[in-house]
Formats: structure tokens, sequence, C-alpha cells
């Protein structure tokens, strides 16, 4: 690649960002870092009517988020801004008047009503109206009128839009990195609107500007461009423009298969679909995804690196990436792997970092003791039950019993551990655990045992309800783990309080 290589991420400012506007953001941010290249962000917004407030800052907060920020773009000049199409509409008319002139488009000035009708009478034939060589000649437009009719009607302001003039009988040969050569048939493309009479550009004519003036070298968007891709080119060759290269991403599909991915889907199956969370939509960030996670699992989608390599860094991915590695076919997506990416970033965080996001939610909780909330003791909790965990979330849930004694006692395992001869064990147990000197789970662990064997005692009998004293269920790590954690006299006054509550059942 001679030309310096530069991509642009174009979404438009209606809403919040899908999981699929950033996957498509992070194969341009790849693509460009693996070529020494810019990654531009420009924002698409002629259609003022769909234009939502905020929008445009939470794009920006979550291509940050991701790790993944953009070169150029709104408050980043790179020297061919304005970077919001809103602000660049000056521009655009000139280019539509170029059309005009070397014959390329014309002036239709059919009414609303107008159309519909002839949408209508051909509905009722059982055909589907399409404004383009066969027809636009019976129509009303600078074709069919004639040059002074046509200054006429735009001296007296009536309403009009600018349309591409297709070309008949021709087979548009088109390039894509990713789906090879497409043959299109001329005759059956529409005469597509390229501006209106309000001043604004459509979506096709400013994107082709937009490109061409920002020297965008490579276009990389979703498969739902496909169908413009026609357009696109022709108009590149309407103005004698060179074309950067096309292409088109694969869909990100539902995870039963079938479909492209949305927001319903996220609702239904319980998992988020937006980098962030917008509204009442719970995003990535929120649910306690780690962003590096977040831009591994979507790299994978519809790119194969080529090998059994599942986990990469930003730096890994941009040195991996190519366009001849992703794929044509669309990309199920699956809840339960996304999972599984996040579980592997969070074991390899320190238990230091991993103890300052946990304990944030521990200061809620009012019923800890203060001592329990220090650095040291909340590392050395995470560092016991990480392993089971995909979340920081999950933290709580597995390892509660660190921070309050248990109140309750499980019915099921109560009934199953504790038997009339336990309070004797349990007493003893307390006997030994007084006697260690050296509290660390190895010491406490051989004391114990040295205790079970020399009595002759089952395992199951003493260690069984031990746990359920400690932690009021049958679950958790190392069992002297916990009881070094908690340390001597904690650890005494729960198999004593369980004593006290169950013994009597």
């Amino acid at each position: 690649m001679s030309a310096k290589v530069r991509v642009r991420f174009a979404p438009s400012p209606t809403g919040p960002l899908h999981i699929g506007g950033v996957r498509t953001a992070l194969f341009n941010y790849l693509f460009a870092k693996k070529h020494g290249g810019d990654f531009v962000l420009r924002i698409e917004d002629t259609d003022q009517n769909r234009y939502v407030e905020g929008a445009e800052q939470y794009i920006t907060e979550a291509l940050n988020w991701c790790g993944i920020p953009y070169d150029e773009g709104p408050n980043k000049d790179g020297g061919y801004g304005p970077y919001r199409q809103s602000e660049r509409k000056k521009l655009y008319k000139d280019f539509a008047l170029q059309l005009i002139s070397n014959g390329n488009a014309y002036y239709a000035f059919d009414t609303p009503k107008k159309l519909d009708f002839h949408r209508k009478d051909h509905e009722s034939k059982g055909k589907t109206f399409i404004y383009n060589w066969h027809n636009r000649l019976k129509l009303t437009n600078s074709l069919s009128l004639t040059p002074g009719e046509v200054q006429q009607k735009l001296a007296d302001g009536e309403p009009f839009v600018i349309r591409f003039k297709t070309p008949e009988n021709q087979t548009l040969k088109l390039k894509d990195t990713i789906r090879g050569e497409i043959q299109i048939d001329t005759n059956t493309l529409d005469d597509k609107i390229l501006f209106k009479s309000d001043g604004m550009p459509t979506y096709h004519l400013a994107n082709i500007v937009d490109d061409h003036l920002m020297e965008i070298s490579h276009v990389i968007r979703g498969e739902e461009w496909l169908p413009s891709l026609a357009l696109h080119q022709m108009l590149y060759d309407a103005f004698g423009w060179n074309a950067p290269e096309f292409a088109h991403l694969p869909l990100i599909m539902k995870p039963v298969g079938k479909g492209k991915l949305s927001k319903r889907d996220g609702e239904k199956g319980g998992f988020p679909v937006f980098p962030l969370s917008w509204n009442e939509s719970k995003g990535y960030r929120e649910s306690g995804y780690f962003p590096e996670a977040v831009v591994n699992f979507l790299a994978l989608l519809g790119w194969n690196p080529g090998t059994e390599q599942e986990l990469f860094t930003l730096s890994e991915l941009v040195a991996s990436f190519s366009l001849d590695r992703v794929n044509k076919s669309g990309a199920r997506f699956d809840p339960d792997k996304t999972k599984w990416y996040n579980h592997h970033y969070l074991q390899g965080k320190t238990d230091n970092e991993l103890a300052t996001l946990f304990q944030r939610e521990l200061i809620s909780k009012s019923s800890i003791d203060p001592a329990r909330l220090e650095s040291s003791y909340v590392e050395k909790v995470v560092s016991l039950i990480k392993e089971r965990a995909n979340f920081v979330s999950d933290f709580w849930s597995l390892g509660y019993y660190f921070f309050e004694a248990p109140l309750e006692f499980n019915e099921k395992a109560s009934r199953k551990q504790w038997k009339e001869t336990t309070e004797s064990l349990m007493l003893n147990v307390i006997k030994v655990l007084e006697a260690t000197l050296e509290f660390k789970s190895p010491e406490l662990e051989k004391n114990i045992k040295d205790w079970i064997g020399a009595n002759d005692l089952s395992f199951g009998k003493v260690m069984g309800p031990l746990r359920l004293s400690l932690v009021g269920d049958m679950k958790g790590p190392h069992v002297f783990d916990i009881i070094e954690l908690l340390g001597q006299q904690e650890s005494v006054n729960r198999i004593k309080n369980a004593i006290a509550k169950l013994s009597d059942q």
C-alpha cells in the first residue's frame, strides 16, 4: 500500500451505538494501526429529524472506553474537518450541480402525491414502481422538460430533488475485498435522490463527497451497505475520482443463528447489546465487562486469525489483523462466550486491582466490620474466590461469608451434616483451633487431620459441619484457607453460633 491508509467510522447520532457498530469501528481501527494509518470519526447527521441529543457524546465515550479512540474527528481536527456533516452542508450543493452539468444527474419536480399515485398504480398491476431509465422521460424532471421550463420552476421556488442518472444497459463490475467481484445490471437500479430542495444532501452524496475530500483510502463498513455499493461506485466514476477500496463486514447474527442481532435479543436473553448503558438498556461496561474482553470477543466475530489463538491483546490484534481473513457469512453471537472472555481477563488482573473494584461494592454495605474492608484483607478474599468468578459482581455471592457471619444455615445441608454427635465434635475442633499457635492454613489442616486420625473419626463427620458452621452453606474454597483468613476468634465464634442454633433442632 503506497498511499497513506485513512479509514473512517461514520455513525449517525440517532441513538446508542450497537455492538455491531463497535465491531465496525474496531476493524477500522485495527486496519489503520496495522498499516500506520489514520482512524477518522465522522458524524453523519444529515437527517436532522432523527438526531438524538447525547448520541454523539455516547459514540465518543464508547470508543474511548473500548480503548480504540479516533485519531481525527470532532474536537480532533487533522486538517480535513469539519467532521460533522451538518457543518459541511454548504459543500454538497456544488457537487450535486456538478453532476447535473456533466449529465450524470437531473432535477426532478415530481410531487410526493404524484409519486404515490404511480406506486399505487403499479401495485394494483402487481408491479413495483422504480424511478429509473424506463420511465424518467415520462415524469416531471429536467430530462423531460425544456431548459426554459426547468429554469422557470427553479425561479418559482418549486420543490425539487436532484436524482442520479443511472446509466442504461451496463454491467457494473464491483470489487469488494471480502466478497470478491460482484456484477450488477444497471437496468435493475433506481435513480437515487442525491440532494433535496431544503439544502441537505442525502446520505449517498454526502458520504461519497466526504470520503473523497477526506482522502479515505479504504471504506470498511457493515454488510447492510452492500446494496449501496453500485451507486457509490457510479458516483465516483461520475465525478472522475478514484474510488477507495471497499470491504463489507458480515452481520452479527442472533444467538440462535438466524437474523441480525437486535436490542430485543439482548432483552430476551439477558445480555447487553450496547457498549455503555443507554436509558433502561444496560451496557457492557455497567454489566461488569472489561473493555479488553469486549474488544477481544468482538474481533473474533467475523474475523478468523488462522490459528487456534482466542485470547488477544489489542496490540496482538493489530499485528494479526487482515481483511482477507474476514468471513463473508454472518457471525453468530454467543453470550456464554462473552462471559468466558471476561472470566479470562478477570483471572489476569492482579488481586490488588480486583480488590479495589470489589471494595466499591463492599463500602456500600453498612453491616461489615471496617477491619474487613482493609485492602490487604479484601485482596486475600479475592485470591481465594476469583477462580470461579466471571465478573467482579460475582465476588459477593462467592465470598459474602468472609465479611458477615452466617445468620441462617442452609436447611438441607443442616439436616444432612448436623447429627447428635456433631456438637461434641465441634467443641473439640474449637480446642484444636485454640491450641494452634501458627494460625496458618497448612498448620490448621495438619492439626485438625491429626486429631481426626487419632480419634479414628471419618473426615465427613467433621469437615462438613465445620464448613457449614463457618459459611452457613456447603460452598466456598479450601476450608482451612477460610479459617486462616477469618482468624482464630471469628472462627471459634462462628462454630459456637452454629452449635447454639443447630444442636437444638
